[in-house]
């Protein structure tokens, strides 16, 4: 394992209660589009029993030049020293990690289920795709409470705009608590909207990130509309 110290370069507010971090790319650091790292503070201000590494799914693309990592501020020791950190501050990362990937086979569409934060990986895939010309018909699912909370939205609602292959379902499921319009769908990833979008639901390969309750239910959603698990790929992500 392969462990470098990086400078954080910036961090930026990207929706209600969410930040992205931008770091230093190391020379030679090559990972594919979906993995993860594990994200070390140095000498931290303070700490806590889950220690001061933590995993992440980077939310930046291969052919980028900063990696990027995205996270719900929650309120825990690792968290706060993270949000303080002035730019150019040392962190230590390792990696990359994992397998939850864009498969190769460009005949079978990927349809991306996504709840939350768990968009961070589905966003690294998606601008690599699209950047490499990719072949492959691409359908984000990507729900959300309200649109303040959906990170990355107004990108990946762009990308489908360049990419012809590349199509973005958005939604909103609870948005008379929103002060903004919406003009998407408001209903929960469900049988009916897969195959309103998709025509059917058997065929292509599915992907679902977030929490580890809402993996869970996309995957008994998808088992009980006659997907096999062999079609079904996951990356829970636990709260800290």
């Amino acid at each position: 394992m392969t462990t470098y110290e990086i400078r954080l370069k910036r961090r930026q507010i990207v929706a209600e209660g969410t930040m992205a971090f931008y770091l230093e790319k190391p020379e030679g650091f090559q990972f594919k589009a979906g993995q993860s790292i594990d994200l070390t503070l140095i000498n931290p201000a303070e700490t806590d029993a889950k220690g001061d590494s933590r995993p992440f799914s980077l939310v930046g693309a291969p052919f980028e030049t900063e990696l990027a990592v995205a996270t719900r501020m929650r309120d825990s020791a690792f968290k706060r020293v993270l949000r303080d950190l002035p730019p150019e501050s040392l962190v230590r990362v390792a990696g990359p990690f994992g397998s939850f990937t864009l498969h190769n086979d460009a005949s079978r569409p990927a349809v991306f289920l996504a709840g939350g934060i768990g968009i961070t990986p589905f966003f690294s895939i998606i601008k690599q795709a699209c950047h490499e010309h990719r072949s492959h018909r691409l359908f984000l699912f990507y729900s959300n409470k309200r649109p303040e909370e959906a990170a990355f939205l107004d990108e990946l609602m762009q990308l489908e705009r360049d990419n012809p292959h590349y199509r973005f379902i958005g939604s909103m499921t609870a948005m008379d608590q929103s002060d903004q319009a919406w003009a998407g769908s408001r209903e929960r990833i469900g049988p009916a909207l897969l195959e309103q979008v998709l025509g059917q639901i058997k065929g292509p390969v599915y992907y679902s990130a977030g929490p580890s309750d809402m993996v869970a239910a996309m995957r008994r959603m998808l088992n009980g509309a006659g997907v096999d698990d062999d079609d079904i790929r996951t990356e829970e992500f636990p709260g800290y």
